[in-house]
Parts: structure tokens; C-alpha cells; sequence
């Protein structure tokens, strides 16, 4: 088999949903759904949205998490978003419940939920990827995946020079090992 660079799997910029670090969380919603349909036609949907500033540069990723948690504004105060002190420990189930009574999170659970989604705005809940979470469009398939895999990422921005040019996705590059380990192990 022929090495794979990231190149052959990366979504390309122009196929995946963005918006604007202006936009609101319905909007990013939206662009998620439209990116979807388009997409979906022949391969697996989106989970994210890339986010771009004023000058077109993109700045920044919202999760399929991230739009649940902006929907309830409580867990900023529970999660130190910019610190990130509290981590995916694996809490308890009461814990977990405890929580969600002493903080009163999801209190009217999905009331006013328009409301909530046009008013805030996608800058105030995107997620601003580190450096380990870029990789270029010509680096190999198994430099990718050592990155995934230690960085624990859903996916990683890909580069060409200093332009983000699409998105490489763990499902994608799963499919593709995916397809090596059938046809090779075949007998």
C-alpha cells in the first residue's frame, strides 16, 4: 500500500461547516445541519464547526459539546473554561447528580431555548485548539495518528504553511485503517 499522507483524508476547507466567531448559536447550528446534508450524501456527517474571524483566518472549533454546554451558561462556572482545571475525571453518577441540583443546571431544560440560541455568540463558547491540534496536508497518515492518538482529539486542523486548508477526522482516518486491516488480513 501506498503511504497515505493527510492530504488523501483531510475534509477539505471549502466542504466543512464554518462560521463566523460573530455568529450566534443558532447560526452555528445552522451551518452545521446545511454542512451535513451536503456531506452526508457519500460520507460520515460533521460533529464541528470551524470558526474564522474578520479576516476569513479560522480561529477556532465548536463541538457538538460545546453548543450543549453554551446552552446552559452554569457550567462556566463549573468548569473553568479558559483553565480547564476540572477534567474528565470520570465522576459518579451521584456526584454528577449533585451537581446538577447544587448548580440548578438545566433548571427549565430546554425553555426559552430560541431565545438562548440567537442571543449567544459563538466567540463566547468556541474552543481555540493548541498547537499539538494543527498538522500539515503533507505529513504522513502515521504522523496524524500518533497525534490523535496522544492528544485524545476528535480531529486536527490541517495546514498548508500557515493557511488551515481542511479538517482530518479520527472517523476518517479510523475508516481508513479500518479498510487496511480488512483487505490486508483477508486470506
Amino acid at each position: 500500500m501506498k503511504t497515505k499522507i493527510v492530504e488523501d483524508l483531510m475534509v477539505p476547507l471549502a466542504e466543512y461547516a464554518t462560521v463566523s466567531k460573530e455568529a450566534t448559536l443558532y447560526d452555528a447550528v445552522v451551518a452545521l445541519e446545511k454542512a451535513q446534508e451536503d456531506y452526508i450524501k457519500s460520507h460520515y456527517p460533521h460533529r464541528a464547526i470551524l470558526v474564522y474571524d474578520e479576516n476569513r483566518k479560522i480561529v477556532g472549533k465548536v463541538s457538538q459539546l460545546d453548543i450543549l454546554r453554551a446552552l446552559e451558561p452554569q457550567y462556566d462556572q463549573m468548569l473553568e473554561k479558559k483553565g480547564g482545571s476540572l477534567v474528565r475525571f470520570g465522576f459518579s453518577r451521584s456526584f454528577q447528580k449533585s451537581m446538577l441540583e447544587q448548580y440548578k443546571l438545566w433548571d427549565k431544560p430546554l425553555g426559552n431555548i430560541c431565545k438562548k440560541a440567537t442571543e449567544v455568540r459563538v466567540r463566547n463558547f468556541m474552543y481555540t485548539p493548541g498547537q499539538d491540534e494543527y498538522v500539515d496536508m503533507h505529513a504522513t497518515l502515521d504522523e496524524a495518528i500518533h497525534q490523535l492518538v496522544l492528544g485524545h482529539h476528535q480531529s486536527l486542523l490541517v495546514a498548508e504553511g500557515e493557511q488551515i486548508v481542511g479538517i482530518l477526522r479520527l472517523t476518517d482516518v479510523f475508516m481508513a485503517i479500518f479498510g487496511v486491516i480488512i483487505s490486508s488480513c483477508k486470506s
